[in-house]
């Protein structure tokens, strides 16, 4: 089994990207099971009394009160509503975990302590790791004792494991992921426990294939510096999504509010179809309508069964059967997939208020 790296500009950079067999691995991740190595995730941890008051109050998350033994994703917005970093936020045993992508670990950390103030909170980067598993094998017996756990943990909650702790990430109905976050020092002891239960080692190509398929968009890849919540589907509450549209003041709240209730999000995500006969596009590419650019491409990935896809930030109302192809150094056809569209968008709040002011008024 031979480990091939990541390439050098990709955001895995230094990651395993497969073991030799790509697609078999993507297969395992779809029909057994298999642990990706993404411990080139960084891991910050909060303690102090007022950690989740005082995280509540500068991020768009609620979790003043969040539950022990709970996962969430969270955000920090500009002052303009625009996404500056994306974690996963995990509650246990009277400490905060937030992971996020390693490049943002060290400003996120920064940012957080310049938040502190008078705040009972201290964050610290942790010596932390993270260990994904994909697959329905996960809920069979050998796997659980291995993990040291009765039964899998319901979605978005955790459950201690010895230094470490599992938390089991919400998706497709039918399908189990499971994230792991233990002490870097114990990553090759917990590789091989899982391998001695039949769990097979994938690279992070068999991950990134699986997160755009289920359509979930990554910070920094499948967004850019004007991407407010909206246009990435992160709206909603703990266990839903990064943003609860029913909390107090927080660094973009105003712009979340008012595209909530009296506009729409410029763009959209959406799943992208992309031609296999040549060279793949790249990440940042532009989408191309009649040579008009209407969209920039995220995550490119070939996927065993849908081929090669991608992410996509397109122009909102853009319909799915546009022909659209790539630019870059590799133009080629795309399409998009039609099932990926966002629900047709109600009016919101405020806009039918001033609806009815209107009516009233003639």
């Amino acid at each position: 089994m031979s480990a091939v790296p990541a390439p050098d500009n990709s955001p895995d950079a230094g990651a395993t990207w497969h073991y030799g067999d790509p697609f078999g691995e993507q297969r395992a991740a779809e029909h057994d099971a298999v642990v990706v190595d993404r411990s080139n995730r960084a891991v910050i941890t909060l303690t102090g009394a007022d950690r989740r008051s005082w995280l509540h109050s500068i991020s768009s998350q609620h979790v003043s009160d969040q539950p022990d033994g709970t996962s969430t994703e969270n955000l920090s917005l500009d002052g303009q509503g625009r996404v500056e970093d994306h974690w996963v936020q995990t509650e246990l045993g009277g400490v905060t975990y937030l992971d996020t992508e390693g490049w943002r670990g060290e400003p996120l950390l920064a940012y957080l302590r310049k938040m502190v103030f008078w705040a009972d909170v201290a964050p610290e980067a942790a010596d932390l790791a993270v260990l994904s598993l994909l697959g329905p094998r996960l809920a069979d017996p050998a796997v659980l004792a291995a993990l040291g756990v009765p039964e899998l943990p319901a979605e978005s909650t955790a459950l201690p494991i010895g230094t470490g702790f599992v938390r089991r990430i919400p998706t497709e109905p039918g399908r189990i992921e499971l994230d792991l976050v233990v002490r870097r020092a114990d990553v090759t002891d917990w590789l091989a426990r899982l391998e001695a239960a039949g769990v097979r080692r994938a690279g992070v190509w068999a991950y990134e294939a699986n997160r755009v398929a289920a359509q979930r968009p990554r910070l920094g890849v499948d967004t850019d510096e004007r991407t407010i919540p909206h246009e990435a589907g992160w709206i909603g509450g703990p266990g839903q999504g990064a943003v609860h549209l029913d909390k107090g003041c927080y660094r973009g709240q105003e712009t979340v509010a008012r595209v909530h209730n009296l506009g729409k999000p410029p763009r959209m995500l959406v799943l992208v179809h992309l031609d296999g006969s040549g060279e793949r596009p790249a990440t940042g590419d532009p989408l191309l309508a009649g040579g008009r650019v209407v969209g920039r491409l995220g995550t490119v990935v070939d996927h065993v069964d849908l081929g090669p896809i991608a992410l996509a930030l397109v122009k909102r109302g853009i319909p799915a059967d546009t022909a659209l192809t790539t630019g870059g150094e590799h133009p080629g056809p795309a399409g998009i997939d039609p099932e990926s569209l966002p629900p047709t968008d109600a009016v919101g709040a405020g806009r039918l208020a001033v609806e009815r002011l209107r009516r009233g008024a003639v």
